[in-house]
């Protein structure tokens, strides 16, 4: 017996990768990519193995063995690690951190119960080799010409697909698809999609389309059986097609020939919490990694990818006109709410508009981005209101339930029957939610069939998909809806979209709302009229004047994100400069302050910009204060120097604070 030193990468918190001493016959040994399971402090753990070595740095009396190699999986792909590395050291985290987490929790635990089992059932499915598509529709001059440019691309090719909302950008990525699983007999396509709602309809059309073809399906709502099966399908090869929200991003893909990004805009592709990673971006690393095409679809492309498109980094295929015969882009009105005042949250044309619909037998569809009844519960006589007590947020009421409710820590009590402070039994709801909304339509059209979709209605598993199949079977006469409903459906008799209370995003301090609320408004916009039906889009407003509603007016998006690329030229933000965040928390905001005042002096550099630390604009979230600090420089590898040696010096600094590092930010 001879003996090798296993380097293994562990999901812990600071450095990840320990040695550990295996005996195996010579020639034996375990192989790069393969899981083992060791002993680690109190606990068993399971990482993967980065590195097979004779010797180690550890002196031998405190080398630890190996308890198991996990010979009945073939080990992770060279490349899966490299992007691995890449995701650690670019967002500067251990890699044990990033490797780990990208894995089924299955396939993490001390026991191979789950494994066994896992694996069996993937092998009494029967293969599924056939490509050949089913009821191929014909497609238009320009989606063709898209299809063919993203089905025939050869080495790493970045494409943003830019088609106004209709235009058919589903069916262009089938196609494309279809080209290249017909090329090449083992190739694998990774498709991805911002939220896990949007996962049925597209899974739908691509099991419709590929019936030959093993479908592999990744997301959070699936159990952990079912995201085991799937991702081992896909490590395998065998899943020829990958479809799944950011975490796909880091799933093991053998034989990847091409990545789809729908909507690729969309914030969601930006993990919030751990690692915060793009999605989005990896994709892209990914791709010109392994020499592949990679498309970058929407309707309202974030400004990087446009000022990727505009600077030729990327190449632009367009769709300026709805697939459907006769369907054209619904007129988009804007009703002045200082001369039409609103009655139950809406004005008298949008009430109008609605009645007409209704008659029609259409339906129509409310957009407000604010669930519950309303933001806040207030007391006339003294001025208190329902302040949540562990965060800088307002205890938003849930009239149904009878319950205030903060949507930052989830805080929840009943409503008082007085005001804490003065005992006045009058308290009021101030501001509208989709609840209040909802309630106010069924007194107003009480023989209307209303819906409403929001994170509140669709809690429990399968709720959602339930929802929406009823607004497609035609079962709503009146959908009420949060961003859930935006994005991505396609609703055959909705020629009605009325927006409420868009103007709050206008005043942000945050640079990017204006961006986020024009997708946001052009995405909800293109849910009329996709079926040829005449449409309109009523937006209420107290700021009818605003440029951003006259480019939506135009559907002009090319002229919008135009004038906001200049404007971020000129105040030197992204996409022209590149920028990190340093958060602290502590139980009192003076702490968080005084360890970001150490942070920025503990490694003065000319070649970044540090600025001073500020308060979060959520300062306390659940008893805890938290600050910021920004960090910018126009050079992305001076920006990367910098961070990796400052990310030392801090974790050598004695704190008490709680502090992470988050790459290329979306939320300031």
């Amino acid at each position: 017996m001879a003996s090798c030193i296993l380097q293994i990468a562990l999901d812990t918190p600071l450095d990840s990768v320990f040695d550990y001493r295996w005996s195996c016959e010579p020639g034996a040994e375990p192989l790069v990519g393969q899981l083992a399971l060791v002993n680690f402090g109190r606990r068993e753990a399971v990482g993967v193995i980065v590195a097979v070595k004779r010797d180690s740095d550890v002196p031998a009396d405190k080398l630890k063995d190996a308890l198991a190699v996990r010979g009945q999986l073939p080990p992770l792909s060279g490349k899966w690690l490299a992007l691995a590395r890449f995701a650690a050291d670019y967002y500067h985290r251990p890699l044990g951190e990033v490797a780990m987490p990208g894995l089924p929790k299955n396939l993490r635990l001390a026991s191979t119960v789950a494994l066994d089992r896992a694996l069996k059932k993937l092998a009494r499915l029967p293969d599924a080799h056939d490509p050949a598509p089913v009821d191929m529709p014909v497609l238009n001059a320009a989606q063709q010409q898209a299809a063919d440019a993203i089905g025939g691309a050869l080495g790493f090719s970045p494409m943003l697909l830019y088609g106004v909302t209709g235009s058919g950008k589903t069916e262009v990525y089938l196609q494309a698809c279809a080209q290249v699983l017909a090329r090449d007999a083992d190739a694998q396509i990774l498709v991805l999609v911002p939220e896990i709602n949007l996962t049925p309809q597209l899974e739908a059309n691509i099991r419709a389309r590929f019936p030959g073809v093993m479908l592999a399906t990744l997301h959070s709502s699936l159990s952990e059986g079912e995201r085991m099966l799937h991702w081992l399908a896909a490590h395998q090869g065998r899943a020829r097609i990958v479809l799944g929200t950011r975490l796909a991003i880091l799933s093991s893909l053998p034989h990847l020939k091409l990545i789809v990004i729908d909507e690729e805009h969309d914030p969601s592709y930006k993990q919030q919490e751990g690692l915060r990673y793009s999605a989005r971006d990896l994709a892209v690393w990914r791709a010109h990694q392994l020499g592949i095409p990679i498309v970058l679809g929407s309707a309202t492309p974030s400004l990087e990818s446009w000022h990727h498109a505009q600077t030729g980094r990327y190449r632009r295929l367009e769709l300026r006109e709805r697939a459907v015969r006769d369907a054209v882009l619904p007129r988009v009105k804007l009703v002045d709410m200082e001369r039409d005042k609103p009655k139950e949250g809406l004005t008298s044309a949008l009430l109008n508009a609605l009645r007409t619909r209704l008659e029609r037998g259409e339906q129509s569809l409310l957009f407000l981005n604010r669930r519950g009844y309303a933001p806040v519960i207030c007391c006339d006589a003294c001025g208190w209101i329902s302040n949540c007590t562990r965060c800088t947020a307002f205890m938003v009421l849930h009239r149904p339930e009878r319950r205030l409710r903060c949507h930052h820590c989830s805080l929840e009590m009943r409503i008082p029957h007085a005001c804490p402070t003065c005992g006045n039994i009058d308290l009021q709801p101030l501001g509208r939610g989709t609840q209040r909304v909802e309630e106010g339509l069924q007194a107003l059209f009480p023989q209307a069939r209303i819906l409403r979709i929001d994170a509140d209605s669709t809690r429990l598993k399968g709720s959602a998909q339930a929802a929406f199949d009823a607004v497609h079977r035609g079962d709503v006469d009146i959908l009420v809806g949060t961003q859930m409903v935006a994005k991505g459906h396609d609703f055959k008799k909705l020629t009605l979209v009325g927006v409420l209370n868009p103007d709050t995003a206008l005043f942000s301090q945050d640079y990017r709302a204006s961006e986020r609320l024009f997708a946001q408004l052009m995405q909800v916009a293109g849910r009329a009229g996709r079926a040829g039906l005449e449409s309109e889009v009523l937006v209420q407003s107290r700021y009818c004047q605003h440029p951003l509603y006259g480019a939506l007016m135009r559907h002009d998006y090319e002229r919008f994100a135009g004038d906001l690329l200049e404007e971020r030229h000129q105040a030197a933000l992204p996409p022209y400069m590149y920028q990190a965040l340093l958060r602290a928390e502590a139980p009192e905001l003076a702490g968080a302050i005084a360890f970001l005042e150490a942070a920025r002096d503990v490694l003065p550099s000319e070649a970044v910009v540090i600025n001073d630390p500020i308060p979060m604009t959520m300062t306390r979230v659940h008893n805890v204060d938290r600050a910021q600090l920004l960090v910018e420089s126009n050079s992305r590898p001076a920006l990367q120097a910098f961070l990796g040696a400052w990310v030392d010096a801090l974790r050598a600094m004695k704190t008490r604070v709680r502090w992470s590092l988050e790459v290329d930010p979306l939320d300031i």
